[in-house]
């Protein structure tokens, strides 16, 4: 709702009818909330706000056993839609029916008065207007405008504004091209990579099958590497890869730019902090191609120059097949509805956790084994 908006009032009846997925209002004292399109967001799963929709949820958020953060409170309001009629049938519930209608009346007048020149004035098909109107008073950017040039100039307020998440669609750059060069469909992931990790795995299982490879411990001696170590390579790999996840993320995607450096909040926010700012975003939840082309080179040229050929590749193939389940876990633990109890229900509360409270912790993704050894675990809070 737009803050320059008179509230709308809603009897408890209203509310307690929308109490399906299609329709799912809560009230937090008497704000009345729309969380239909949060539902499957929600990191302790869709069932324990559809339990409690049509209800006050006042004390489910200040706990226990979980007891909310500010920026959880503060995505929330994103969701207010009006007011509780506390007296409905008396007078005073009259004249605030009355002062409904008389605004929405006035609003749908004015309205009709604008639109004719709002159509002259600007092309309601331009992607910059799927962004609802903002607050100047509030706001520290112009969500109308492509916000990869402003960020830079928040200075010593950038990170605070950062780690404050909204569900609303980003603008990174004005021009079309480029804009759609920082979007990927999640499908495209095991489309372009998963031929390679097939072709690749074939191809370093075949040569190892010849039993001609051999590794030279000393100038006069050497072991044959056969085909069955092919497996124990393949998860050394994954292993290299998952520390190498944790490293990027924990210190290039979380490096905190200096207030001063235009050109390094505009490099973080790229990277990764217009993720955070708006993690919802689905077509901004995997590596986009050119960032993954990158990752993906570095991190084959390392194990090359470490490794023997056809080792560096074994290990490789590894080390690429956990990026890929990297991405699609990333996905799914924004976008799924993990069954209470299982791993990736605990995975999901944990890594919306890093989103909404712990930003400093929490770097792991697919594991939070790497969390441990480097002092990172976020406090362990039942949903």
């Amino acid at each position: 709702m737009s803050p320059t908006t008179s509230p709308r009032f809603f009897t408890e009846r209203e509310v307690a009818r929308n109490c399906t997925k299609d329709s799912c209002w809560v009230l937090l004292g008497t704000r009345v909330y729309d969380l239909t399109a949060f539902l499957r967001m929600h990191p302790g799963g869709e069932a324990l706000i559809l339990c409690r929709s049509g209800k006050d949820v006042s004390r489910e958020l200040e706990g226990p056993p979980h007891r909310h953060s500010k920026n959880a409170r503060q995505w929330l309001e994103q969701y207010y839609i009006g007011e509780l009629e506390t007296d409905s049938g008396t007078d005073k519930a009259q004249n605030l029916r009355e002062r409904r209608e008389a605004s929405e009346q006035t609003e749908d007048k004015a309205a009709e008065k604008t639109t004719d020149k709002k159509m002259e004035e600007e092309d309601l098909s331009s992607p910059f207007n799927l962004c609802s109107s903002v607050d100047p008073s509030k706001d520290l950017v112009d969500w109308r405008k492509p916000l990869v040039w402003q960020v830079g100039h928040l200075g010593e307020k950038y990170d605070a504004w950062v780690h404050q998440p909204v569900d609303r669609p980003i603008r990174l750059f004005g021009n079309s091209l480029l804009e759609a060069s920082t979007k990927t469909s999640w499908y495209w992931v095991p489309v372009v990579w998963l031929p390679i990790v097939f072709c690749l795995s074939w191809h370093c299982y075949t040569t190892l099958a010849l039993g001609t490879t051999r590794v030279a411990l000393t100038s006069d001696f050497s072991v044959t590497i056969h085909k069955y170590i092919f497996p124990l390579l393949f998860l050394v790999g994954w292993f290299l890869w998952s520390f190498m996840e944790y490293c990027i993320h924990r210190f290039v995607f979380h490096m905190k730019p200096p207030a001063h450096n235009y050109y390094l909040i505009t490099l973080h926010f790229l990277l990764h902090g217009q993720h955070h700012k708006s993690p919802f975003d689905g077509s901004r939840l995997v590596f986009p191609p050119g960032l993954a082309s990158l990752v993906v080179a570095s991190f084959y040229l390392v194990l090359l120059s470490m490794l023997p050929d056809i080792l560096g590749k074994c290990v490789f193939v590894g080390g690429l097949c956990g990026y890929v389940v990297y991405d699609m876990i990333h996905y799914y633990l924004h976008y799924g509805s993990p069954k209470k109890g299982s791993y990736m229900y605990s995975l999901k509360a944990y890594h919306v956790k890093h989103h909404f409270e712990h930003q400093r912790a929490g770097f792991g993704i697919t594991t939070t084994f790497w969390d441990h050894p480097f002092n990172t675990v976020i406090p362990d809070e039942k949903f």
